[in-house]
């Protein structure tokens, strides 16, 4: 037997508005809301016994303190990158600096919390369900 990767836990100030971004670039919904305002997201139809990556977003007060050691890539599924990449801005997302050098086939941006992810360039297939 293996483990499975079954939540990834973003730690930020308004759950709700990274909820919301991140519904709306991945096309996932509101699975829950728990008691201390955290909220998880994640495919619809989504069990919490489902093996499926879900995203958890979770109060914190905390500062986010430079580059984040993880980050997500994600490929637009129905577009080419350029009008994923507008499509991105449309919905909060922002240019970030992580020291790249400007030749890469991807683009860093930052969610409405300043967390990195990466426009990569395929365009991949939606996944089935």
């Amino acid at each position: 037997m293996a483990c499975r990767i079954t939540e990834f836990v973003i730690d930020c100030r308004d759950p709700e508005t990274l909820a919301d971004f991140w519904c709306r670039v991945l096309g996932y919904v509101v699975l829950l809301r728990d008691d201390n305002g955290d909220v998880e997201i994640g495919p619809a139809g989504t069990e919490p016994g489902d093996a499926g990556l879900k995203l958890v977003l979770s109060r914190s007060d905390e500062p986010k303190r430079g580059k984040l050691p993880l980050h997500f890539d994600v490929n637009a599924t129905d577009r080419d990158q350029d009008e994923e990449l507008q499509r991105l801005f449309d919905l909060g997302a922002r240019t970030a600096d992580v020291g790249q050098t400007g030749e890469e086939s991807w683009h860093v941006l930052a969610d409405p919390e300043g967390n990195e992810f990466c426009l990569l360039r395929r365009t991949v297939a939606p996944k089935a369900g």
